[in-house]
This record gives structure tokens, sequence and C-alpha cells, in this order.
């Protein structure tokens, strides 16, 4: 760490301490403070945070056991376990020197100094403090990866006409830097037009984050996505990146973005804007180097005119748009699906199901698939699952009564929304209420179901 991005905090109630300390750091360091009064430690701390405490071991009320000294080193420990102190004293000995580090402390240093010998001291320690820093980065990183790691990721694949332009799209950004908006319905593949578009950037090499804004509460969002420093809020118990900082260098997927309120909104703008993230609880920003994609199944361009959602985002987050197609409108790829996902699940499952039977593809070929691919790969699931037999017949594929009409829901509306929930108070209503089954009948997660639940009022 360059001394001149330093932040140092010097408490010692000697004057002429401080005074030789500022004339010695003044101009080597980015924030230099000096305190004669231990007490203020606590509020110093609470406003910004040392890469070095520069402490006196002996204050006046106890000029030699350094028993002050060592009160004032927990404090700043349990304000802070990550703080690097060096302890300045008059009266150092082996045995407290030994009990100081034994403490916490990382040096010791003896009064009258020899400056380069001081400047050494506060070279190291500064070392130290982005190690430990570097260190909870790669820590936090990990942790973010392996989770992410853990995800179920199945292949984006389709011939028709339509996935070839989606495909051909990717091509051309997906070597770029600029934002992506996604859009397209629920299990279309958004988030593997996301994974296709990383992987074929200059970033691959770098992690690639996916966040559900969808399932983020509004108190929790800058937390989050931005970060937070000890003592924030009740529960921050330590330090913790935000989901810009942790994906550093790589990509971040924000989807359902349209989920998002308006205060919601402002506050992801100004961070896009300025690419630059302020912890909660912090005073400084700290900038961020991230490829922003975003997707959402919400028309954004009606919510502009409704005033639920902000122009000026969007046109941050679409410099440009990739629209999925649903499985409805190519038809053509469901007969390759089919086969791809039957693969999977059989290997999955240690299956043998050999293939689908023409009539079986039919019948999988005239359904409207309102949960789009993801709904394919359950029904496909459920019919290996439960069907004891070598080629899968329309019988094994149970699926909703509606295979011939998209619109026979008890909808006269074409409109989709209209569709989709007349579709979902059709089967919650097949399923007695029961969200979880309801779920899995549409091909949906149980988040996903509330949220629809919770927007179309049912």
């Amino acid at each position: 760490m360059d001394y001149k991005n330093a932040r140092i905090l010097a408490v010692d109630d000697n004057e002429d301490i401080l005074f030789s300390l500022k004339l010695l750091l003044k101009n080597k360091v980015g924030l230099l403070t000096l305190e004669k009064d231990p007490a203020q430690i606590p509020q110093l701390m609470k406003k910004q945070d040392y890469d070095l405490i520069l402490l006196d071991m002996n204050f006046t009320r106890d000029s030699i056991s350094g028993q002050e000294g060592f009160y004032w080193q927990e404090q700043i420990l349990a304000i802070d376990p990550e703080s690097v102190i060096v302890f300045i004293t008059a009266y150092g000995d082996v045995e407290r020197a030994v009990q100081a580090i034994r403490k916490g402390a990382v040096d010791f240093v003896l009064k009258p100094w020899q400056n380069e010998k001081l400047l050494a001291t506060i070279s190291s320690a500064l070392r130290l403090r982005q190690s430990r820093q570097e260190n909870e980065k790669l820590k936090n990183l990990q942790n973010t990866l392996s989770s992410t790691l853990d995800q179920p990721f199945q292949d984006f694949i389709g011939q028709s006409v339509a996935m070839q332009e989606v495909f051909q799209t990717i091509r051309k950004v997906a070597h770029t830097d600029a934002n992506i908006l996604i859009l397209g319905e629920n299990g279309t593949g958004k988030e593997l037009v996301a994974r296709a578009l990383h992987r074929n950037s200059p970033r691959n090499k770098k992690i690639f984050l996916s966040v559900d804004l969808g399932s983020i509460t509004e108190t929790l969002f800058e937390s989050e996505l931005f970060g937070h420093v000890k003592g924030a809020f009740t529960d921050a118990r330590t330090n913790k990146p935000g989901r810009f900082e942790v994906a550093e260098g790589g990509t971040l997927f924000l989807d359902e973005i349209g989920n998002l309120t308006l205060p919601l909104q402002s506050k992801l703008l100004t961070v896009i804007e300025k690419r630059e993230v302020t912890r909660v609880g912090a005073n400084h920003p700290a900038p961020v180097n991230v490829r922003l994609i975003c997707a959402t199944n919400m028309p954004l361009y009606q919510m502009i005119a409704e005033n639920r959602f902000r122009p000026d985002l969007l046109y941050r987050i679409n410099t440009v748009e990739i629209k999925i197609p649903p499985l409805r409108n190519r038809t053509g790829d469901i007969k390759l699906l089919a086969e791809h996902f039957l693969k999977k699940i059989n290997q999955k499952y240690n299956k043998k199901v050999k293939g689908i039977s023409a009539t079986a593809l039919q019948k999988l070929e005239n359904y409207p698939w309102f949960g789009n691919v993801r709904e394919l790969q359950h029904a496909l699931e459920r019919a290996v699952i439960m069907g004891d037999v070598e080629i899968l017949q329309p019988e094994n594929f149970l699926l909703a009564p509606c295979e011939e009409k998209a619109g026979n829901f008890g909808s006269d509306s074409h409109n989709i929304e209209d569709v989709e929930k007349a579709l979902i108070e059709k089967v919650v209503r097949e399923k007695s209420g029961n969200i979880s089954a309801a779920a899995r009948e549409l091909g949906l997660t149980r988040a996903s179901l509330y949220r629809r639940l919770k927007r179309y009022g049912i």
C-alpha cells in the first residue's frame, strides 16, 4: 500500500510527539489524524477506516505499566478485528513488546525514535494491512464463486431462425463491454444468454455473478449490491463487500431488473453512471469495474409510459437489447431440446429411456409452454421418472388440458400477461392452493410464482 493512499491515526497525550509525527508524515500519507484523548478512538473509527493506528502505550493516568495502552488495543480490535496497531512507548522492554504482540499489535517502537526506523515500521505495517484486505476479498470471492458454481446450468441450444439471430447477436457483442439488456419470458433462458456472453468475452477468466433482484428485499438492496461496513446496522458484524465489488473485473448479471422500485432504480443508476460504490456506513466510494448484463420479463417501455421505470436507467442498461423468443414461437426447437434434456435426465437418474414417440413429440409441439424451456425440461423429467418405458408416449406427459389452444385458460384476451394470469389461477385452483405443487406444474420456482401472485393480485 502506498503512503500517499494510507490513512493513519496517531493517538498520544504528548503534543510534542503528535507534532513530530505531523512533520514526518503529513506530506507522505493520504490522511493523518492526530488525537490526544484515547477516549475519542471509537468515534474516530466510526467515521473513518484507518489502515494503521499508532498508539501510545502509556497515557497520563498510568505512565509506565502499559495497561492503558493494552485496554485501548482491546477496544480497537473489538471495533475492527483487522486493525493494524503499532505501539509507541518511551518505556519499552522485551516483556511488554511480546505481550503487546500477543494481544494483537503488529510492532513496537521506542521513543525517541529514529525517523528511518519508524518509516520502515509503518511501511511494513501498511503492507500487512493490504495483505489482510486482499485475503478478505479473496475469501469473499471464493465463497461467491463456490455458490455460483453450484448453480444448475443447462446448455443454451436451438436451431430455429429466431435462435440463430440470438446467437449471432451474442457473437457480435460478447467481446465488447457494452451493457446488455436481455428481454424474454420466464424460462426462456435469459441467464444462459448472459453466461454465453461472459464465456465469449475478454472477462471470461474472471467471475460471472448472477443476482436475482426479485429476491432481494428493499431494505437489504444497498447492503447486498454495494456492501456495508461493520456497525453500519444491527447485524453488520463484519465488513462485507457488495456484489459489485465481488464481481470486480468480471460480469455482473442483474436478473429481474424490472422488479425494482423507483427509489432503488435511482440508486442503481448512480452506481452505473459513476462506476463506483459506497458501502452502507462508509464515507468514501470505491471504483468498480464490471461488465453489466441485465434481464427482465417485464414490459419496460410500457412501464416507462406508466412512470414505473426510469427512462434514464433503461438507456444506461440497454446499449444492446437481446430478445429471446418464447418456446411456442420456435416449436422447431422442441425436438432438439427434448433430446438434449433426455440424455441429461437419463444420466441424472440412471434411466435408459431411448426416445420420444412421434405422437408424443406432436403433443409437445402443440402445447403452448408458457413456462418455456424450463417447463419443457420439468415435463420431460417427470415423464422419465414416472414412466417405465423405453419410448415416451403421449400419456407419459401430464400436461395441462390446453395443448391445442394457447388461449384456452378462461380468458378471451390474447395479451400474454392476461393469459399468464389466467393460467396461474387455473393451476393454483387445480392444486387446491398448494403453491409448491402449482410452481412445479408451471415450471417455476416458488419465489417466481409468489412474485406473479403478488403482481396479478391473485
